[in-house]
């Protein structure tokens, strides 16, 4: 999911007037902020060789906690290393390490291989080895400034009874200018193409932001009747409907024109990159965005990483780095994609209103008839509120009751929705449930 960041303070003010029609249906130009990336670029750079030291000293520093845990003043000087040594951030993608997973209390090989790949996604396809037919998932991650291995947990979770393929989005500024634009509809072209490569009678599950897209697709292949139709939709999180108790982030969405977002929040990606020229929303804008929403909760963890180093409690320390490795690793995002979802999703509310648009093809909800959908939404999601998931079950009138299913899991926030224990224990159950239903049928 998108989160706004504004360089004047950590969000904008909520009290801001809303844009006019006029300005918010504005056809997107060629603004960018040409600051925006030399300015990261001389940030990075400048730290980059102290970082390095840093990590060279805490790697020495590690045997002498290990031989003496506690011994305060070399793990004070420890965790001084490690707080400035993995301070940055990286535009590499960390690796799934799915190698094996259970099946029947016997250990199954996993293997990573690709379905299908265009420049700016790889069907990614978690191929188990053994004999029998599993239903099929096409997990679609979020293009949202974090690499699809955030969804890690995800994978995991569904392996042992599901054969998984996953989205796996490349980094825009890695895309050369060549491949051309990368837009709202060219996200739903890249699901419908994936299902369609994948073979008839898939589950789709869309995990927060590609919820629009992924219904968006189900609808456009069930006024075709194509096979590629699949058998259930899961949306988890997903911002169909963004009027219905709008979160602070909804508010940010529509406290500005779209103008703004594009002058401000756009950048040219540099020469030194092989997606030179193209313009991006910075996946280090997102991530300050995401950091401004829990500030003081990231303060805190890294007090306690400072002190599980200087104490030598080495397990909470490997969890620590282990989460922020996978945080800050951080992809850009084609700027046609960023700002038309924005204008689409959270501007102008097109799904709802049955006005959005594919190739300039009208999407029309009530083509579904047969697909089984299943919404799921968290109590204390503070980035797609309640009841913004949910909307889609209405907006699909043609779908009968008995195909319609809504999960409100209590306690939990918006990445506890695919992932952690909840996600695990009462979440997936719900899915498992849906897809077994959608196989009957």
């Amino acid at each position: 999911m998108f989160t706004f960041f504004s360089p004047d303070v950590n969000f904008l003010p909520l009290s801001a007037d809303l844009p006019d029609e006029e300005e918010t249906s504005l056809q997107l130009g060629e603004g960018f902020h040409p600051l925006l990336y030399p300015l990261y670029h001389l940030h990075a750079d400048s730290l980059a060789f102290w970082r390095l030291l840093s990590r060279g000293a805490g790697t020495l520093l590690h045997p002498l906690i290990n031989a003496a845990p506690g011994t305060l003043p070399i793990g004070v000087l420890a965790g001084a290393f490690e707080m400035l040594g993995r301070s940055g951030t990286t535009h590499a993608r960390p690796h799934f390490g799915i190698t094996s997973t259970t099946l029947d209390g016997e250990e199954v090989t996993v293997i990573e291989e690709a379905a299908l790949s265009t420049p700016f996604a790889t069907l990614l396809h978690f191929r188990k080895e053994m004999g029998r037919d599993q239903p099929r998932i096409l997990l679609i991650a979020p293009m949202s400034g974090h690499f699809s291995t955030l969804l890690r947990n995800t994978v995991e979770t569904l392996l042992p009874e599901h054969d998984v393929y996953i989205t796996d989005w490349v980094n825009a500024r890695d895309v050369p200018m060549s491949a051309g634009r990368f837009a709202l509809s060219d996200f739903i072209d890249h699901i419908m193409d994936f299902l369609i490569a994948i073979g008839p009678g898939v589950h789709v599950v869309a995990v927060c932001q590609p919820s629009v897209p992924a219904l968006a697709a189900v609808a456009a292949l069930a006024e075709e009747r194509h096979p590629a139709l699949p058998k259930s939709l899961t949306m988890m999180a997903g911002p169909i409907d963004t009027r219905l108790n709008p979160t602070r982030v909804n508010d940010l969405a529509r406290s500005r024109p779209l103008s703004w977002f594009e002058r401000n929040l756009i950048a040219r990606v540099p020469w030194r990159h092989r997606g030179a020229g193209r313009r991006v929303y910075p996946g280090f804008m997102q991530l300050s965005a995401f950091i401004s929403m829990n500030f003081d909760r990231h303060v805190v963890a890294h007090w306690r990483q400072w002190r599980n180093v200087a104490l030598g409690d080495l397990a909470k320390a490997e969890a620590h780095r282990e989460f922020y490795s996978e945080y800050l690793a951080i992809m850009d995002l084609p700027a046609e994609f960023y700002l038309e979802t924005v204008r689409d999703v959270f501007q102008e509310h097109r799904m709802p209103q049955g006005r959005l648009t594919w190739h300039g093809h009208n999407i029309d909800l009530g083509a579904i008839e047969t697909t089984h959908i299943l919404a799921v939404e968290a109590e204390r999601d503070d980035i797609c509120g309640i009841g913004q998931t949910r909307a889609a079950l209405d907006l699909c009138t043609s779908l009968p009751a008995d195909r319609k299913t809504y999960h409100l899991q209590h306690g939990i926030g918006h990445y506890g929705v695919f992932s952690g224990r909840r996600w695990r224990s009462e979440i997936y159950p719900t899915l498992r449930a849906t897809i077994a239903a959608a196989d009957k049928n």
